[in-house]
């Protein structure tokens, strides 16, 4: 049992069965400066709105930074608490894209063929025999018919080679 439902089973003893403090702690095995104890939290909602206020403003700050900042404006917390409330709001995930997306986000999309021999669609294969020898093909698809227009087989590919099947 934990020490919160030791302290009501110790309560409801002394309500009920008008037995003394001491006698219901010793009953639940339960020490009487626990018994006593009061929880003394400060109110999380001020700091918490302003590591919200920090997170959204700079997005790229982590907990630490944020933790760094407050103690600056003179907030009394310490990390610990910061980074229980940072990750109690969900604030480890970031929102951002990452870098290797940047390209592809400004990159247009590919209009829809709409008749054949509009765009193809070229492919080099690698691939390698029972003996361990490598060979490469390259293919050249029609987008709107899907029809394979070449496959060229070799062990190695120069350009003029790919021009010739061009």
């Amino acid at each position: 049992m934990t020490a919160l439902q030791l302290k009501q089973l110790a309560s409801f003893l002394i309500d009920n069965y008008r037995v003394s403090e001491r006698r219901a702690c010793m009953t639940v095995e339960l020490r009487q400066n626990t018994f006593r104890y009061k929880r003394r939290r400060r109110e999380d909602l001020p700091v918490r709105g302003r590591i919200k206020e920090i997170a959204t403003t700079y997005i790229r700050y982590g907990q630490e930074r944020i933790y760094k900042l407050l103690k600056r404006e003179g907030w009394p917390d310490n990390h610990k608490r910061v980074r229980r409330i940072y990750r109690e709001e969900g604030l480890n995930l970031r929102s951002k894209r990452p870098r290797r997306s940047k390209a592809a986000a400004r990159r247009m999309g590919r209009p829809d063929p709409t008749e054949i021999n509009e765009c193809w669609a070229m492919d080099f294969v690698q691939d390698q025999l029972f003996d361990g020898k490598k060979f490469r093909a390259i293919t050249i698809v029609d987008i709107f018919s899907r029809f394979c227009l070449a496959i060229e087989v070799k062990r190695s590919f120069k350009v003029i080679d790919v021009i010739e099947v061009m």
